[in-house]
């Protein structure tokens, strides 16, 4: 009789045990951040730690971020909600993201798939407009593509980082003189070395400032070098694939590291 008391109450106890630590994880987690501003602008809900007036013009530009990437890339629009969050202060970010996301290198600012949800993070800070420009490219690239391959998706979130009337011809990488000199040289780097990265600590700045020149000379350059970009967006909508945009570059615009660097050679207001 004992034994079968111990057998009905331990599996009790350790019920009561899981509902009180997760409990204590709950408040835990509700002490460490509590969303008190919210805001929804097109697919985006925003929520953050304080006032968000100040930056209600900043938040009203986001939709306009979807409009241009379906408009020049011919993505679907987001079909769901994208979480997006914001810290008061760096080290609030930094415990949270430690906290949740132990796994992801510290950077100023994030985008997160959690559980199939994609949030963005990131906090108060005097870049905060390109900031969050950048994750939330990222986030509608990946809410409208099974699958994209990093040098592109951080080509094309370079680009969208900056104010629409900024892209095409005041982005920060036009005043790099060095740059300007490799491409003068011909030290051009290949859509091919770019696709060999897969992870971004593989990603240096040089990868970051060629992923971007790449997406401008699609968006910018030779009509067929954009067609091509939207062909193979298309294909990667519902389902992973294999094909390589270098290839179908190359084929569309044969020399096309000369004309990237051509088309910067000529590129002004």
């Amino acid at each position: 009789m004992q034994r079968l008391f111990c057998a009905l109450i331990m599996p009790l106890a350790i019920l009561i045990a899981w509902l009180v630590v997760g409990a204590a994880v709950q408040a835990w987690s509700a002490e460490l951040v509590t969303w008190t501003h919210t805001r929804q602008v097109g697919p985006f809900v925003i929520q953050a730690n304080f006032d968000l007036a100040k930056y209600d013009k900043l938040f009203s530009e986001l939709p306009d971020l979807q409009r241009e990437l379906v408009r020049t890339l011919g993505i679907r629009p987001a079909s769901s909600a994208i979480d997006v969050y914001l810290f008061s202060a760096e080290e609030q970010f930094r415990e949270y993201t430690e906290h949740y996301f132990p796994n992801v290198p510290f950077r100023p600012a994030l985008y997160v798939r959690e559980n199939g949800q994609p949030g963005v993070y990131t906090y108060l800070k005097p870049d905060l407009d390109i900031d969050l420009r950048h994750e939330c490219t990222h986030a509608l690239l990946h809410a409208s593509l099974a699958d994209v391959p990093l040098w592109l998706d951080e080509g094309l979130a370079k680009y969208f980082e900056m104010p629409a009337a900024q892209r095409a011809f005041d982005h920060p990488y036009f005043d790099d003189a060095k740059w300007k000199w490799s491409l003068r040289l011909g030290m051009v780097r290949s859509i091919e070395s770019l696709e060999q990265r897969t992870e971004l600590a593989d990603m240096d700045a040089s990868d970051y400032r060629y992923s971007w020149a790449w997406v401008h000379f699609m968006l910018h350059g030779p009509e067929a070098a954009h067609r091509e970009l939207v062909h193979y967006l298309a294909g990667r909508e519902s389902v992973s694939s294999s094909a390589k945009l270098s290839s179908q570059v190359a084929n569309a615009v044969p020399n096309a590291s000369e004309k990237l660097a051509q088309h910067f050679k000529h590129w002004q207001k």
